[in-house]
């Protein structure tokens, strides 16, 4: 690997300016091509003015950036969720990952807004320059909704409440940052920082986030037509991409884009519960009669459609959302295809959509309370959240209550 004060490289190419970039910018000469790697700060102006700086200078013959396509056209465009996608999202029940994924953005959209920086407004400046000076654009960054699925999916239930008490717990931080700290931030990219800090508590969190990225970031990269490429991409992901590129061993990008499905152990869990319930009752009817059995399905249906009906009125749902909630939760609880909390969501959705402003200001609003009521985008996902709480509960009481029956 070469660094920027090598004189090799500059005998090899008189005409670079490599060594006036600093630290920010690696330089790889790999079988005869050479990447420039410019690692940012998704919410620092240095970097903004870097990546122009570099790309105007270098001409390379092609620019790669850390965006997938979907996150190109929310930076482009300035658009995001609109509500037929959002019923999509819900479809799919990737809520949980929507939510951190907004978590995550509104924690880097208030640190950006210290520093009068639009996060990832450096990606954006490196597409407009390559764009200016004609030359071609690749998106090398795997999707951005596959990366939180994974994620999601390689860690334990205990991880997956400490995962998204932590991000809550710091969406809802208002620390005054000092000027040292601002400095700091401004030469790193506080994201990857912040993923990095996980992954060392959450080594399988780390793989889908920093490791698997790096490796698909650094072949895309590879992949990419031209001699001279220049590469924008966040800090934490230099050092990484930097020995896959130099190593250039190949990777099956299918599997790093495939969702693993769950495991036959959680659905053999899933399906254990409500098959209990079920049984249950089917004996207390054989053994007790069929008065006491329909005692005990009545107890199951209230215990499980008051909490997840309070849940929706305690979110401020819409009054069939609310019912929705009541009626689904005692069917939803006995079979692990789909949950309360989703079918409440997706008919919030329907009768209240979000409006375009709401889904604008979803960054500044989720760290705030009150935003959580007023936004319609998060008041679905409060909806979600307390309607899927009050099926668990249900859950629990009634099944306990029913177990007990069994022999009474």
């Amino acid at each position: 690997m070469d660094t920027l004060g090598d004189q090799e490289l500059e005998s090899e190419d008189p005409t670079s300016s490599s060594n006036d970039y600093g630290d920010d910018v690696r330089i790889l000469d790999v079988h005869g091509r050479r990447f420039y790697l410019v690692g940012t700060a998704h919410i620092s102006q240095h970097s903004v003015d870097l990546v122009r700086q570099v790309i105007e200078r270098e001409q390379p013959d092609c620019v790669c950036v850390e965006l997938d396509q979907q996150r190109y056209e929310a930076l482009s465009q300035e658009k995001t969720f609109e509500a037929q996608d959002l019923r999509e999202v819900i479809r799919n029940r990737q809520l949980a990952a929507l939510l951190m994924n907004l978590l995550l953005a509104s924690y880097q959209k208030r640190l950006g807004m210290k520093l009068g920086v639009t996060p990832g407004k450096e990606l954006l400046e490196a597409t407009r320059t390559a764009e200016e000076n004609e030359i071609p654009i690749s998106l090398c960054d795997r999707d951005v909704r596959i990366t939180l699925r994974r994620a999601w999916a390689a860690i334990s239930f205990w991880h997956k409440v400490q995962l998204a008490s932590g991000i809550m717990a710091s969406a809802f931080e208002n620390t005054e940052i000092s000027e040292d700290e601002l400095a700091r931030i401004r030469r790193q990219d506080v994201l990857s920082e912040l993923m990095r800090e996980l992954g060392e508590a959450m080594p399988k969190l780390k793989t889908s986030l920093i490791d698997e990225r790096d490796a698909y970031l650094a072949h895309k990269i590879i992949e990419s037509e031209g001699q001279k490429i220049v590469a924008v991409v966040g800090a934490g992901h230099v050092e990484g991409m930097s020995r896959a590129i130099e190593a250039g061993e190949a990777i099956d990008l299918g599997e790093l884009e495939t969702i693993d499905p769950v495991s036959n152990l959680w659905k053999w869990i899933g399906w254990a519960i409500p098959t209990l319930i079920v049984g249950s009752i089917g004996w207390i009817g054989y053994s007790q009669g069929f008065a006491r059995a329909g005692e005990n399905a009545l107890f199951w249906f209230l215990a499980n459609a008051i909490p997840s009906g309070l849940g929706g009125l305690l979110a401020f749902a819409h009054p069939l959302t609310s019912l929705a909630a009541f009626f689904a939760a005692p069917f939803t609880s006995l079979t692990p295809l789909i949950g309360a909390g989703y079918v409440a969501a997706f008919v919030q959705t329907w009768l209240v959509p979000p409006t375009v402003q709401e889904i604008r200001s979803v960054g500044e609003e989720i760290a705030t309370a009150r935003g959580w009521w007023t936004n319609r985008l998060l008041r679905i996902l409060l909806v979600f959240i307390l309607t899927t709480l009050g099926s668990v509960i249900g859950t629990w009481v009634g099944g306990v209550e029913i177990v007990s029956n069994l022999f009474g």
